[in-house]
């Protein structure tokens, strides 16, 4: 596994999305506490690059 999270936005993406999906994590809370990550940076990441976090799916998807 990752030591860190991507940083280009696409990879960061489908990164997050994957280990969401696959169960890896219970939250997006819980993904960005293990990776040291803050929560409203890789959201405002994400968005830049189109994307918005679907709570009801758990995953990013576009605007």
């Amino acid at each position: 596994m990752m030591n860190q999270l991507p940083q280009d936005p696409f990879m960061l993406l489908s990164a997050v999305n994957m280990m969401l999906r696959d169960g890896d994590f219970e939250s997006l809370e819980d993904l960005c506490a293990y990776y040291d990550a803050d929560l409203p940076q890789l959201c405002g990441q994400l968005r830049a690059a189109g994307y918005v976090y679907d709570e009801a799916q758990r995953r990013f998807r576009p605007l």
